[in-house]
């Protein structure tokens, strides 16, 4: 029987047979044992229908990830082109050849939901955004100032900014559109949803923006190890066998079968090498499978045995695109479809069309051309079967990219065109007033979509996107109804009453033992502030500590905590935990108001007063820290001060009766 390169599986048992053989023997040996080995498992496993996965020896997670340099030596000339391309140029450190910005001549951003200005500049080597406020003068009120030490995005389109405080992640609230040539806040920044300099930057972003860094805790933004930009592994795997090999003096004949000690994409199935592009190209809604994290999908593996990605559909909205849609729209595309039909096995490595058609991973986009583009067209579609432009003489001259996957604006990236990857005849424009209404999610990764992944995608969409939130939330709740695993069910429950504030759920949940026997850091989390929010402080307390302990680096989930101790009586503890967690961040906003609570309760006002102000250089707009103040400055006998407090809390919140009964009280 024939077999297709590298479409061999081996069962997991034969795979640790084999990673035990790598500890006891030398990589050479390994070779010639794992060909005759491989050679007759391949007689009667490569007809199988049910094989999923082609299984590398680097897929094996004993197999580490040595970085691009490793590469450098043997591949200058793939290394050379691929650092200019917009994957090469995805993330690196903040410096002037790295930034795509103009500096001169540019006036500040200014986000009038916060009456905040925003400004750029170098000083020296280093890159500064600056936040400040003027008076009615021009006079400035506040300022605050934070490095830059990232710069995240190729430039083609963006840069984002990057602040490391401790190795804890941070986006700054300023963006380069290099398209538009200008400043502006971020996406995601704008209507009044500006979030300053507190959007932690994770896993699930880092991941695809840059190699694969290293977590000590999944559940937070703090990185003790940081990459600059993405390499050869994140499409070839890790290379430590591969280089091994190579440096023993080992080589495979690759003309004649798969070299097994690294994946080559373009020997992978359609549907895998499709895996490994919507791994980064496939911005939506990830849901993660149950112990699984987004750094281990490894190239050459099922990306939905680790998560699934869940897109929204609109009524009115098909022709709308976001920014990383590519392999989603590619994948609605009739000349996709076609190619690679249902039918197709899974293991026929006739790849049809795939992205490296058209694009050559280690070759920038703007240095392929147009030929290249148009000869992948070609190799289908007759040139004079195109009716819809003009002629050419020479049909290499036209451009099929511009008429069939034209420009346009991404609806979740202001002031960037990108190209429409649903490969189409050209159609006529959607009108700008026609209404869209929320149909539903689905399932783009194709994996074996469950129930819990249904809820647990339905209440992911309505947490970070808000649309369409009780609708959304309804259909998360009938699927919550058909889970049968009762842990499961009642987690998801939890997370649906605590999107609705329905603490008296949570908590009526939460006193059940299913709930209580096993639970993630999350779960802990949202039935300790229902605990915080009802007043049941020793409750809060203990719920709030076991969610520290399953994600001890997540600073918001300590600060919580270390709240419910204060409120719970225990204000040394909570004191201590924010001291420590201070100690890590001195920038964590409301570690300091809460600081300032505890000593206010010990009665030293000085210490008090102290945080408040720390938290005030932060953040001048904080209304608790502005209250707390206030209150602390009655206390002691200043009531000027405690005036000029609750002045600007009302100037914030004008239609506020409790400030306006305070204010009175100050002036009596």
């Amino acid at each position: 029987m024939a077999c297709w390169p590298g479409e061999i599986n081996i069962r997991m048992d034969e795979k640790k047979q084999i990673a035990n053989f790598l500890s006891k023997q030398n990589w050479r040996t390994l070779l010639w044992c794992l060909f005759f080995f491989l050679f007759g498992m391949a007689q009667f496993q490569c007809g199988r229908q049910d094989a999923k996965e082609v299984v590398y020896l680097n897929h094996d997670t004993a197999v580490h990830y040595v970085g691009m340099d490793a590469c450098k030596s043997c591949h200058l000339d793939i290394y050379n082109t691929f650092i200019e391309t917009g994957m090469g140029k995805s993330f690196g450190g903040a410096t002037r050849q790295k930034s795509a910005g103009n500096y001169k001549n540019h006036q500040p951003v200014y986000d009038a939901s916060l009456d905040n200005y925003y400004y750029p500049y170098w000083k020296g080597d280093s890159l500064y955004i600056k936040e400040f406020q003027l008076g009615k003068n021009k006079d400035t009120l506040y300022q605050r100032t934070e490095k830059v030490d990232y710069i995240i995005g190729s430039g083609q389109h963006t840069n984002s900014h990057i602040s490391n405080r401790n190795g804890y992640l941070y986006q700054l609230p300023l963006t380069w559109y290099t398209q538009k040539k200008r400043w502006d806040l971020p996406p995601g920044f704008e209507k009044g949803r500006n979030v300053r300099f507190s959007r932690e930057i994770g896993m699930e972003c880092m991941s695809c923006h840059n190699a694969l860094p290293k977590v000590p805790d999944a559940n937070s933004n703090y990185f003790n190890q940081i990459p600059l930009g993405i390499d050869c592994e994140r499409c070839h795997g890790p290379g430590e066998l591969h280089v091994k090999e190579r440096l023993s003096g080992t080589k495979v004949d690759t003309s004649k079968g798969a070299d097994y000690t690294i994946v080559n994409p373009k020997r992978l199935s359609w549907e895998l090498q499709t895996d490994l592009c919507q791994r980064c190209h496939l911005q939506g809604n990830a849901i993660l499978k149950p112990g699984k994290q987004f750094n281990e999908f490894r190239p050459g593996q099922k990306l939905s045995n680790y998560f699934n990605v869940f897109m929204p559909q609109f009524k009115g909205g098909e022709k709308e695109i976001i920014m990383a849609s590519h392999a989603q729209r590619l994948q609605e595309s009739q000349c996709f479809l076609k190619s690679n039909p249902k039918e197709l096995n899974n293991q026929n490595a006739s790849l049809k069309l795939t992205c490296i058609n058209c694009h050559n991973p280690h070759v920038s986009v703007k240095k392929t051309g147009i030929a290249q583009f148009n000869n992948a067209c070609l190799k289908c579609h007759e040139a004079t079967a195109c009716n819809e432009i003009k002629q050419e003489p020479n049909p290499i001259a036209q451009n099929c990219v511009a008429c069939h996957m034209p420009s346009s604006g991404a609806i979740d990236i202001p002031h960037v065109s990108v190209h429409d990857h649903k490969i189409a005849i050209p159609h006529k424009t959607q009108s700008a007033n026609e209404l869209k209404s929320f149909l539903g999610l689905y399932c783009i990764t194709k994996g074996n979509v469950t129930f819990t992944d249904m809820a647990a995608a339905y209440l992911n969409y309505a947490e970070k996107f808000e649309a369409a939130q009780q609708l959304v939330l309804d259909s998360a709740r009938f699927y919550i109804n058909q889970i049968e695993d009762i842990s499961s069910a009642q987690a998801l429950q939890i997370h649906s009453y605590f999107l609705q504030g329905n603490e008296a759920k949570i908590v009526e949940l939460a006193n059940s033992m299913q709930v209580a026997m096993q639970t993630d850091a999350w779960t802990a989390y949202r039935v300790g502030q229902a605990y915080l929010n009802t007043n049941e402080f020793a409750a809060a307390e203990m719920w709030l500590e076991k969610s520290s302990a399953l994600a001890f680096a997540n600073l918001k989930i300590q600060v919580k905590w270390a709240s419910a101790c204060i409120m719970n009586a225990h204000v040394d503890k909570g004191i201590a935990l924010l001291q420590t967690l201070l100690q890590k961040n001195n920038k964590t906003e409301d570690a300091w108001t809460n600081l300032g609570y505890a000593y206010a309760l010990k009665s030293d006002f000085k210490q008090a007063l102290n945080c408040y102000n720390q938290e005030l250089k932060l953040n001048p707009n904080h209304r608790q820290a502005l209250l707390n103040r206030a209150a602390v400055f009655f206390n002691l006998g200043n009531r000027v001060e405690a005036k000029n407090d609750l002045l600007k809390l009302q100037k914030l919140d004008p239609k506020n009766d409790q400030i306006a009964a305070l204010l009175k009280q100050v002036n009596q």
